[in-house]
């Protein structure tokens, strides 16, 4: 493990795949050593606050401008990516990706989504289902940030930067503009979920009372050690711009960094690392305390994006009901399921692949028959095991497409889970 991933999130790190690719003097990256083009990346404007501040150093085989003109690929762009474009109120939810013959990007799906890369904010959510590798077709996101969610399947996502693997229960963000390629590991078929984030950066919540210690820590966030390929012939790059994809020749590999330096780089992130907080008295604390990422907006302490998640975790409050209580909230929802059986779902519906959305002020909660379970069971602590469910939570409605309103696809009795309800009150 040592020799395969740098550990930490938000450091300036270092890697070189040959000895001596990194410039010695560090306070004159643009002399580039071995022969090697020096590059800046640029994950953030030059002058926002140093902290904030996202940029790395690539020392590679061939400049990233040496490729044809950029074509577009309008066919693949209306088969793949969908504008969301429909607003709708209802509690919505979907069945998993059925299994599509291709590779990741023809394997996309848009499910629903808020604002846009020329926004500058907002999130759209994709399905990925795919069979084969991309070979000699690689990407590059302009719009956003990927965060990739394996739901089946291991994958390999190989990088300018290096190799990250990624298996359930585990995520990988490649950033915007980084080139990228995403493979199965072991051959097999590869299914989950993609959460594409247009603005601010992913970044570690505050964690304000909480003190140093819990939730994720910046230590079990891993990044890739330099890799790379020095391979000529007839190469692909397909670049995602303002919602569209394009295609550009290449006589080359772009994954050709033989070294690199900085804090712009991608990253792979095991969930069952997360150390739930939760109450040791009674009643619940709010969702946000399960916040593994957050991609803040201009407003303090209102997200354009979280990402949270519902891990395995001990119960334990006294006369407290167990499952999530009923809700409405005046941020949108959109939750995956990533194995096993979310708490207020055991009637079924809400299965592994699949999805609901719950837009702002839409009320939900437990089906009737997890409340009545609940309610009459013996509040004894518990533990909740083998499940790993996830959401995005947003301040603004998400969309949906219309690729997510087929038969088949979207649910259409998802509001039958709510009308069992008895009524108690004498």
């Amino acid at each position: 493990m040592e020799n395969k991933y740098l550990s930490g999130l938000g450091n300036h790190f270092s890697s070189e795949a040959r000895p001596g690719a990194l410039p010695l003097d560090q306070n004159s990256p643009q002399k580039a050593p071995l022969g090697l083009y020096a590059e800046q990346l640029s994950g953030s404007a030059f002058t926002v606050a140093r902290h904030n501040n996202l940029y790395s150093w690539l020392y590679r085989i061939r400049p990233s401008a040496m490729h044809k003109a950029f074509k577009p690929l309008s066919d693949l762009t209306k088969k793949t990516l969908f504008k969301p474009q429909h607003s709708n109120p209802n509690q919505m939810r979907w069945n998993a990706l059925p299994s599509l013959n291709g590779n990741f990007i023809e394997g996309l799906r848009t499910v629903c989504g808020t604002g846009s890369g020329h926004e500058q904010r907002g999130l759209h959510i994709h399905l990925y289902s795919f069979n084969k590798d991309m070979e000699q077709k690689y990407m590059m996101n302009a719009d956003g940030d990927f965060m990739l969610i394996p739901q089946s399947g291991t994958l390999h996502i190989k990088t300018e930067f290096g190799s990250l693997e990624a298996e359930p229960g585990e995520i990988a963000v490649v950033p915007r503009g980084i080139k990228f390629q995403v493979n199965a590991l072991k051959n097999e078929a590869c299914r989950g979920y993609v959460g594409e984030n247009f603005g601010a950066p992913f970044r570690l919540p505050e964690l304000g009372p909480i003190g140093a210690n819990g939730l994720a820590h910046r230590r079990h966030f891993l990044s890739p050690v330099a890799a790379f390929e020095d391979q000529e012939g007839s190469f692909e790059l397909i670049g995602k711009f303002n919602g569209e994809l394009w295609s550009a020749e290449l006589g080359h590999s772009p994954l050709d960094v033989v070294a690199w330096h900085g804090t712009y780089v991608p990253f792979k992130y095991d969930l069952r690392k997360f150390n739930t907080i939760n109450t040791v008295s009674f009643d619940h604390p709010d969702p946000s305390i399960f916040t593994v990422l957050t991609s803040g907006s201009d407003t303090p302490g209102v997200a354009n994006v979280d990402f949270a998640i519902f891990p395995p975790r001990w119960m334990v409050a006294e006369n407290t009901f167990r499952p999530p209580y009923f809700h409405r909230n005046c941020m949108s929802e959109y939750m995956g399921l990533i194995y096993g059986e979310y708490d207020a779902k055991t009637e079924g519906g809400f299965v592994p692949g699949g999805g609901s959305l719950h837009n702002f002020f839409s009320a939900h909660g437990p089906d009737a028959g997890t409340f009545e379970n609940a309610s009459s069971g013996e509040q004894k602590p518990h533990k909740i095991t083998d499940t790993m469910a996830f959401m995005f939570e947003s301040r603004s409605a998400y969309l949906v497409t219309d690729f997510a309103m087929q038969n088949g696809f979207l649910q259409n009795d998802y509001q039958n889970c709510w009308q069992g309800f008895k009524k108690h009150f004498k």
